[in-house]
């Protein structure tokens, strides 16, 4: 397992996450700006496909604004991803269109088998999923059989398979707690970040593997804290994916969905919100007398290149999606046997989230 601190094998993987992404956005390139006019014929023809089509999409709050409100309009949803999970199993559709990243895609064909599966392109990953490759992962839980395994929803369908339990960062605590209270000993994969939050949070024993979200990653405290003077009646929300020094500072820990929650119900009118910028048009819509600032990151030499924003969240577009719909290209499909596999700690996250109460962790 690789090692979780700020030595120099850590900053090398840091440096080797900057040519990932590099690699990747030079292969996909950015999506194609359109004007307003281009744009809205190409939603039209998009309404009218997915109509014949029996399609449905499902969006992450970090994809284009376009997008989300494009799902909201069409009876489709936007979530984090648990809640994509949940509603793309229950809906009516012959098809769901995903817009977000690969593994969200994957966590949809493998709750819904039967239905097409089509992303707005295949490229668009997670440097969680990528820093947690199977074979080693699998080495590392082989070496320690006695422990459960709770990997995070952004990870492979391999790696799912592997495991005893998936969950997202809405009901990790959770799940963690009613582990420990079993008398359980955990391995957790792959968001170190995420994992020690949960470790501190609940005293369990936990060994963490190592990799990291590169946006969250990039968010500073001592940034924050200058913000803070700035804004000192400011409320500060941030997703338990950022470092331990940004999360000490946050008045509220949670995940996108709490975070909306959180915005939407706390008094002050100035918020502080340290994860992936997309989530200010939901913000602005639940909230919108208030005033939304994004926390400061490590600036133009981050490795998220595009700071506070994912950059396989913005392979997501308009005309991709409608490229993706008219053609049934780019369509996700997963093992029949894996996806069996996956399926079983993937169900225990739907059934134990359908039985508890999920909570914003934090001051608030």
């Amino acid at each position: 397992m690789k090692p979780a601190d700020s030595s120099p094998a850590t900053i090398d993987r840091l440096a080797a996450d900057t040519v990932i992404v590099r690699e990747y956005l030079d292969r996909v390139g950015q999506p194609q700006v359109l004007d307003a006019a281009a744009e809205e014929q190409l939603l039209a023809r998009i309404k009218t496909t997915m109509h014949a089509n029996n399609a449905r999409l499902v969006a992450h709050y970090y994809v284009d604004a376009k997008l989300q409100d494009l799902a909201e309009s069409t009876g489709g949803f936007v979530g984090d991803s648990l809640e994509m999970a949940r509603f793309g199993r229950e809906v009516d559709a012959d098809i769901l269109l995903v817009a977000g990243v690969r593994f969200m895609g994957e966590t949809a064909k493998i709750l819904s088998p039967e239905k097409t599966v089509l992303m707005p392109t295949l490229e668009a990953t997670c440097s969680l999923d990528i820093g947690c490759p199977i074979a080693e992962f699998a080495r590392f839980c082989d070496a320690h059989p006695e422990r459960k395994v709770v990997v995070y929803a952004n990870t492979s369908a391999a790696v799912k398979a592997q495991a005893d339990w998936v969950v997202t960062s809405s009901i990790a605590v959770d799940v963690v707690e009613h582990l420990m209270e079993a008398g359980e000993k955990i391995i957790w994969a792959p968001d170190r970040h995420l994992g020690s939050y949960i470790q501190k949070t609940t005293g369990a024993d936990m060994l963490l593997w190592d990799s990291a979200c590169i946006v969250h990653e990039e968010f500073k405290a001592r940034g924050l804290l200058d913000m803070r003077k700035l804004y000192p009646d400011a409320a500060i929300l941030a997703h338990p994916e950022s470092p331990a020094a940004v999360l000490q500072i946050a008045d509220v820990i949670g995940s996108t969905t709490q975070i909306i929650k959180a915005a939407r119900n706390l008094p002050n009118k100035d918020i502080i919100v340290a994860t992936d910028k997309g989530i200010f048009h939901k913000l602005q819509q639940v909230a919108p007398e208030k005033r939304f600032i994004i926390a400061p990151t490590a600036g133009n030499d981050a490795t998220c290149r595009s700071c506070a924003h994912c950059p396989w969240m913005g392979m997501n577009s308009v005309q991709r999606l409608l490229d993706s719909l008219t053609a049934m290209s780019n369509e996700i499909l997963v093992d029949s046997k894996l996806a069996e596999r996956a399926m079983l700690p993937l169900q225990r996250m739907l059934d134990f989230a359908a039985t508890n109460q999920l909570k914003v962790r934090g001051k608030a």
